[in-house]
């Protein structure tokens, strides 16, 4: 696994005090200082068992659960963020009932089908909560491009959830989120019957408010599962703050400037998935004499799709901190080459 760019500047430059402070930030049970736990435990063999590709995805779950956690969205041991492995079987991964997010690992992860049958039982003693897996498998089942679906009781996504007036396109964020979907609250989510009204009510959408409950978010890989979260928990925190000055006192974003908005967004990811973004290749480099060099220098053709360039940056910045995360940059060093 290549190293990021960075990471000997931050070994170089009090990495231990950068480290503590990773660590402390954002946890909401309290800054607690604590010993680095590797996310990616599994090595360079791929296990027997696992599917291609699996232990790459499983570095990238664990490192979400880790993000989450730093981030102040996790509660305890509980909630779960899912990822299908493979097109072909009907397995996901998900969180071992028992561990803190900042706990788990790659290995850790538990491999589940649909009905949240263990497939394979992961490194720890630990199991499945069945019952919470109720709202994953519901929304995978129902949208197969929900590849990673996350689920959490952030406070402020949890007011706006219990909110008669609901999600309220009030700033830059909430709008750009788009549509957003309602499930009633009917008690803990565990009851199997429940499945068919939560995908009902998920319909089209990629974030759906489970009211007096929480959030839950899909999307079509990690990367752009997390970028979904975390700027509807903005939204969220956004709108609960100007809630104090009263509902009436607040400016609702007209439909048309939402329409204009999202149609910014839409070609903004279209130029993103047609290549648009990446590093123009043919950049002729001068010589150590001077002048230009005859040869081409290709620089790095990279491809990004809606939230790599968001995930990747926090994944450096978890790698500089001692992590080994595991993930697959795109961008190893995104340094330019010193010119001579």
């Amino acid at each position: 696994m290549a190293t990021p760019a960075g990471d000997n500047d931050s070994i170089q430059n009090g990495s231990a005090l950068k480290r503590i402070h990773f660590q402390e930030e954002g946890h909401r049970s309290g800054y607690i200082p604590r010993g680095i736990i590797p996310v990616d435990d599994i090595g360079n063999i791929e296990p027997a068992g696992y599917a291609p590709g699996e232990k790459e995805l499983r570095c990238k779950l664990a490192s979400l659960y880790r993000l989450v956690d730093h981030l102040g969205w996790s509660q305890s041991v509980f909630n779960h963020i899912t990822v299908k492995v493979s097109e072909d079987d009907h397995h996901f991964l998900l969180n071992p009932f028992g561990l803190l997010y900042h706990e788990i690992t790659a290995s850790s992860l538990i491999k589940v089908d649909v009905q949240g049958n263990m497939i394979d039982k992961g490194s720890t003693y630990f199991g499945v909560n069945i019952p919470g897996f109720v709202l994953h498998s519901a929304v995978h089942s129902a949208r197969p491009d929900a590849k990673c679906v996350i689920h959490i009781h952030h406070a402020s996504c949890i007011a706006v959830a219990s909110m008669k007036c609901g999600f309220l396109p009030v700033s830059q964020e909430a709008v750009l989120v788009g549509n957003v979907s309602y499930h009633d609250f009917y008690g803990v989510l565990v009851d199997r019957a429940e499945r068919e009204t939560i995908i009902k009510n998920l319909g089209n959408n990629h974030i759906m408010f489970l009211r007096n409950h929480g959030l839950v978010v899909a999307g079509r890989t990690v990367e752009e599962a997390f970028t979904r979260a975390y700027h509807t928990v903005l939204a969220c925190e956004a709108q609960v703050t100007m809630m104090s000055a009263g509902l009436e006192n607040l400016i609702i974003v007209s439909e048309e400037a939402k329409q204009r908005s999202m149609e910014v967004v839409r070609r903004a990811q279209e130029m993103i998935e047609d290549g648009a973004l990446k590093e123009k290749a043919g950049q002729r480099q001068p010589s150590a004499a001077g002048d230009v060099d005859t040869k081409e220098k290709k620089a790095p053709q990279v491809r990004w799709n809606l939230g790599d360039l968001e995930f990747e940056a926090y994944m450096r910045m978890m790698d500089n901190a001692g992590y080994r995360t595991g993930y697959p940059y795109r961008l190893p060093s995104f340094k330019r080459p010193t010119e001579n």
